[in-house]
């Protein structure tokens, strides 16, 4: 009897715990955010679609701007990748493309003729916390690389979006 019972308290004490995928975050998988400065130069409005059921793999497209005596035209992409940190708070890492209009990059290159096109390439790490119900925001350290190599810009961004 003493062997039952010491059996039954040793299995009902004992907890473990599986994988367990949260619901919230599988059903909001598209993003839909503005960005200050990031990928997108001076600006842009994106979407991103996570990839993956729980945090993973996600791909981000959008359309932004430059401005220094008139407005241009950017559109960045990018491929990120978030660490679940716990508790909605995450840790971004990413590589990302920018096409720049005709004109943009007298910011980078006074040289560049104003027909030419820049390709800008990003990389990214950031702090990312999804607040609220939906809501989401973040920042990004995103060093900038240029088709003109030799220039290198530190460069950051700072995001807020809905999750749906």
């Amino acid at each position: 009897m003493r062997k039952q019972i010491l059996s039954f308290l040793l299995l009902t004490c004992i907890s473990t715990y599986g994988q367990q995928e949260n619901k919230n975050l599988s059903k909001l998988r598209n993003i839909v955010f503005v960005e200050a400065l990031g990928n997108g130069l001076f600006g842009s409005i994106n979407y991103e679609r996570q990839l993956t059921s729980g945090p993973g793999l996600s791909i981000r497209l959008g359309i932004g701007f430059y401005t220094e005596n008139a407005f241009y035209l950017t559109l960045p992409i990018s491929v990120q990748y978030l660490i679940d940190l716990k508790k909605d708070n995450f840790i971004e890492a990413g590589i990302g493309y920018t096409w720049a209009d005709a004109g943009a990059d007298d910011l980078f290159n006074d040289n560049i003729t104003d027909s030419d096109n820049l390709n800008n390439l990003f990389l990214s790490v950031g702090y990312r916390k999804h607040f609220g119900k939906d809501w989401m925001w973040k920042a990004s350290f995103t060093p900038l690389l240029t088709n003109n190599k030799d220039v290198t810009l530190p460069w950051v961004g700072l995001s807020i979006g809905k999750r749906f």
